[in-house]
């Protein structure tokens, strides 16, 4: 049984409106033994999306060690971030991380060249190889810039907004970055994140897909965590049952949880 949600969003994050009470009581009330918070910082995020990706980590830390307190005894409370990585902000995340004592940490591209394949003006002039591409591109380029991390969160996350909903994509596509991708990770002792959102999105399967998974896990890799991205109570631990016997299909037995930056490994 999957016991702990490691990817999980909360109001500190511009593109949640849900308290971080509210997510705790759902994950109680869900059987879950541990929660981590992984607000988003994305520095910089381009002033077009009229988003702003930062929140006051001071405060952040604060209300976790609010509802430590309030919580003791029923549900341990961890609190992470997802850094929205590009290679010109390594130093900034750097000094951020080194300054507080996270438990975990995500590292994540959301920005190809400054833009997000959210929006359609991303995908304008490129087709669904080409962005795959780039994408890829991009997740290496911020792997190599930046170490400070425990995991890479959802590798393939950009197919979720592919035009015309075409969802489908082969590992042998990508294989030569994909695989740099994961030899790059395993160099440097970092993990993947199995993201459930994949399901919640309608793709059949979690991010990354399960040949990359497979191939991971092929080249040496140990480390892997589960989250379900969730920026509502409703979508916590989305699919977990799910996502346990997907995973035991694959020969996965046991996943990853972190505490002050150190792995634990736990059966699924």
């Amino acid at each position: 049984m999957i016991t702990a949600d490691y990817h999980v969003h909360s109001d500190f994050s511009s593109d949640s409106q849900a308290s971080m009470e509210s997510m705790v009581e759902q994950a109680i009330a869900l059987g879950l033994e541990r929660i981590c918070f992984t607000d988003h910082m994305d520095y910089e995020f381009p002033k077009q999306y009229h988003y702003s990706f930062e929140f006051d980590v001071d405060a952040y830390f604060e209300k976790v060690a609010q509802l430590k307190q309030t919580y003791q005894g029923k549900i341990q409370i961890l609190c992470g971030i997802e850094c929205g990585m590009r290679p010109s902000l390594s130093k900034r995340f750097q000094k951020l991380i080194a300054s507080y004592p996270f438990d975990f940490v995500i590292c994540s591209s959301h920005l190809v060249n400054d833009m997000d394949p959210y929006y359609e003006d991303f995908w304008k002039e490129i087709d669904k190889e080409t962005g795959l591409s780039l994408y890829f591109d991009s997740i290496l380029s911020n792997i190599r810039s930046f170490d400070n991390f425990d995991v890479y969160g959802h590798l393939d996350y950009i197919i979720r907004y592919v035009p015309n909903k075409d969802t489908t994509y082969k590992y042998e596509d990508y294989k030569e970055q994909i695989d740099e991708i994961l030899m790059l990770l395993i160099q440097k002792g970092k993990g993947i994140e199995i993201n459930t959102a994949g399901f919640k999105y309608g793709l059949g399967t979690a991010h990354p897909c399960a040949e990359v998974v497979k191939r991971y896990f092929e080249l040496g890799g140990t480390i892997l965590t589960i989250g379900s991205d969730g920026h509502k109570p409703e979508h916590l631990a989305y699919d977990f049952e799910r996502a346990r016997t997907w995973l035991q299909s694959l020969g996965v037995t046991r996943y990853t949880v972190f505490e002050q930056r150190t792995p634990i490994f736990l059966p699924l």
